[in-house]
């Protein structure tokens, strides 16, 4: 949310110690680029929220890169994350789902392939040689679904694309795009139906090419070797019960999200599968 709504300066350069230290008491949720923008008001309703839900102090940690927040999440150093898809199908031995967002309904999302407004354009093939933005290598919408996309033609991206570039957010990838920067480019559905609302003036100047199909949404975890930690559970009654909630709901309204869901592991499969045609390839 740039998943999306949760990256601040301020919080990107906080340095996160390892958990368990003596006198220790703060739980520290992990926030990706997945979201929308630095709204400092969603940082503070969020924290409250689950402050008072877990009865203690929450510490927000965020980090520029998924990788970053991904490895202190299955080391332990962070209590649990909001990440995406592809970093939980490629650490799902080391994580444990605490809840899934619920958008339209549905714990679901899709990856949108965009391209500048009114560009003569039938289809994604017509992309080729274009400067393509995408959001972050370890971004299932923002880099992996198209990575398959090609994979499944037989191509490569340096083959398809004459030249792509990381913007390490959804919203700089639509950015990149409004602005002429990039030509094309593979971003969330979720951020980009989102900021259509929030920011049409940046939207309005970017068009979809392709929808990918239905995907498990970007979720929360935890890490395995946390697992007995009580506050785990908290977070997971806090998460689904946020719709009941004064503070909750208007945490979910900023995010325009129904609520979370607990969702089985087998939602991120297809995900799954795309990491397994990719790997295939080469």
């Amino acid at each position: 949310m740039n998943r999306r709504w949760f990256v601040t300066a301020g919080l990107a350069a906080m340095a996160t110690p390892v958990l368990g230290h003596a006198g220790e008491t703060s739980f520290k949720f992990g926030l990706t680029p997945v979201f929308l923008s630095n709204d400092l008001e969603l940082l503070r309703h969020l924290r409250s929220y689950l402050e008072s839900r877990l009865g203690g102090a929450v510490e927000l940690v965020s980090r520029r890169t998924y990788q970053e927040i991904t490895a202190l999440l299955v080391s332990g150093q962070i209590h649990a994350a909001w990440i995406c898809g592809y970093p939980y199908v490629q650490y799902k031995a080391d994580l444990d789902l605490v809840a899934t967002p619920s958008w339209h309904g549905k714990p679901l999302y899709q990856s949108y392939l965009i391209t500048t407004q009114g560009r003569d354009v039938g289809d994604w093939t017509r992309l080729h040689g274009d400067i393509h933005a995408f959001s972050d290598p370890d971004s299932n919408s923002g880099f992996l679904v198209t990575r398959a996309l090609l994979a499944e033609n037989r191509m490569l991206p340096d083959q398809f694309f004459s030249r792509n570039f990381f913007t390490y957010g959804h919203r700089n990838v639509i950015r990149a795009v409004a602005s002429g920067l990039a030509q094309s480019g593979s971003v969330d559905g979720y951020v980009w139906e989102v900021m259509k609302e929030i920011e049409p003036s940046l939207v309005n100047r970017t068009m979809i090419v392709r929808k990918s199909e239905w995907l498990g949404f970007p979720p929360i975890a935890s890490a395995k070797s946390l697992a007995s930690d009580s506050r785990i559970a908290a977070l997971r009654d806090a998460l689904v019960s946020m719709s009941g909630d004064r503070e909750g709901r208007k945490v979910l309204e900023m995010l325009r999200l129904d609520g979370f869901l607990v969702t089985p592991p087998a939602l991120f499969d297809t995900i799954a599968a795309k990491v397994e045609t990719v790997r295939q390839f080469g």
